[in-house]
């Protein structure tokens, strides 16, 4: 069971602020010119860089217990109740880190009207931040709900293809849909709690302090979970992602939906712990759609020729592999399966940013168009490959620890079949990643008339590209206080987990 104890050691209400300040930012940028818009989205963005690390360094790394807790009563079930433990500071530095280079990346795209656009994002980081500190089921899921609506709109405004509505259209269908499940989810389990104390509660502590009956859980499982699937994206559950990677916004909303997993983090905080006898349950029936998944994508992936789709089956494919890491329900596997969600967060925001500079420069994402770029790219080109290399985890890059844990964790408790499927999807993956790399930065174009020239690189898109080779390499070879934040965090699973299998 998660710890009761609370833990504060910080003299000012540093998480109000993290969500507020956004927020505060979202009508400042909103009403203001292009270049207000811009400096001031850059400025807060910056701050919430700097309060997250204060979060980090002031973070107690040695206790379970829920730091940082803030209280405001409101309304019942409504309270705000908001604490972080080191997942939650792991994610909250990732998610800063992305909306910070989406803020640099957005004027560079000339994504217009620029103060519409920073405002979109500022609002996206707000929901965001709010969904890694608030302890309440029902305020998670509401908030996911304006989350889904700025995304929609960042998809949809600042499409590049003509067949955006289709895109948009697919999108919404899945992610209602999942909005729908997740919400009668929440409430079965608030009904659950009211009838044996009269009173509503979503918060996640009250939750864990009554056992559900067998006879919901299965239930509530299934709403809540391919609720979150939908967003993480699990097979089958990936419909939406390939059209809205082709045909909608090339970088912002992919990142900010796929490089920030909400999904994963929502499974571990509220599903993992309320509902352990359903987890070990659908357990068998999950881990055979992820390793389906992983083939399934991968080798639809080898039959793109658009870059961007490409990456969407990427996602889908690595989906399972992180996946496989968060059933294995042992130490090693979850400990890998975070740090590999964080890795492939960052990795496939990287990749999906230097497409967008890719097609910035060259107005397209088709693989028979694209070619010779490294000459005229060649920062990006080592992005995009030190960023597709972290997602098949080579040595060097974050993914390779966080594989290995994966790895072992599902020997552990799957056997070797399993985890040889997943390994074998990993080097299909290789393999896909690397033509891709060798496809749009060395081959030549052969056909003449689809050759598109590149114009030189601009001094910001080098930055951007430089500050992800850094990033990654950096964490790949300085891999272990990520591994020691979240250490503790985990212990209340491991103890969970444990004892249900001993059973």
């Amino acid at each position: 069971m998660q710890v009761l104890a609370w833990h504060t050691q910080i003299s000012f209400p540093i998480l109000a602020i993290m969500q507020l300040l956004p927020f505060a930012g979202l009508f400042i940028a909103r009403f203001a010119g292009k270049r207000s818009a811009v400096l001031s989205a850059l400025t807060i963005t910056t701050i919430e860089m700097i309060l997250t690390i204060i979060l980090y360094q002031h973070y107690n790394q040695d206790i379970t217990a829920f730091q940082f807790s803030e209280t405001v009563n409101l309304y019942g079930p409504l309270d705000y109740h908001a604490a972080v433990d080191g997942i939650s500071v792991l994610f909250l530095l990732l998610t800063n880190f992305l909306v910070l280079i989406v803020s640099i990346y957005g004027p560079i795209r000339g994504l217009d009207p620029q103060n519409r656009f920073q405002a979109t994002v500022l609002g996206t980081q707000a929901c965001l931040i709010a969904m890694f500190v608030t302890m309440n089921l029902l305020w998670f899921v509401l908030i996911s709900f304006i989350q889904f609506i700025l995304l929609g709109y960042l998809l949809w405004r600042w499409a590049t293809s003509p067949n955006k509505d289709t895109a948009f259209t697919r999108y919404l269908q899945f992610m209602g849909s999942g909005m729908l499940l997740m919400i009668l989810g929440t409430l079965l389990l608030g009904w659950q709690y009211a009838d044996l104390h009269r009173v509503w509660s979503f918060d996640l502590i009250d939750l864990q302090s009554v056992p559900i009956l067998p006879v919901y859980q299965s239930w509530i499982f299934f709403l809540l979970f391919y609720g979150l699937a939908v967003r993480i994206p699990l097979f089958p559950m990936h419909g939406w992602l390939p059209l809205a990677a082709e045909h909608g916004t090339i970088a912002v909303a992919p990142i900010l939906l796929l490089g920030i997993k909400t999904g994963i983090y929502g499974i571990i905080r509220f599903i993992y712990p309320l509902l352990p006898d359903a987890v070990m349950q659908w357990q068998t029936f999950l881990l055979v759609l992820a390793v389906t998944g992983i083939f399934y994508a991968a080798l639809l992936a080898m039959m793109q020729d658009n870059l961007r789709r490409l990456l969407a089956y990427a996602v889908i494919s690595h989906t399972g592999i992180v996946m496989i890491g968060v059933l294995s329900l042992n130490p090693m596997a979850f400990q890998g399966s975070i740090l590999l969600t964080i890795n492939f967060g960052l990795a496939i925001a990287g990749l999906f940013f230097m497409t967008g500079l890719i097609y910035h420069r060259t107005g397209t994402t088709r693989l028979p168009q694209l070619g010779g770029l490294f000459d005229h790219m060649p920062v990006v080109a080592l992005a995009f490959l030190v960023a597709g290399l972290a997602i098949v985890g080579m040595p060097g890059t974050p993914g390779f620890d966080s594989a290995h844990l994966v790895m072992e964790g599902s020997i552990e408790s799957f056997g070797t079949l399993v985890t040889i499927g997943a390994a074998l999807g990993n080097v299909m993956a290789a393999g896909f990643l690397l033509f891709a790399f060798q496809r749009v930065f060395l081959s030549q174009t052969e056909n003449t008339n689809l050759r598109v020239k590149a114009t030189a690189t601009l001094s910001t898109e080098v930055f951007i590209a430089g500050i992800f080779i850094v990033v990654l390499l950096g964490l790949g070879f300085y891999s272990e206080p990520w591994l020691e934040l979240i250490d503790k965090s985990l212990e209340p699973l491991n103890n969970l987990y444990s004892t249900d299998a001993g059973h």
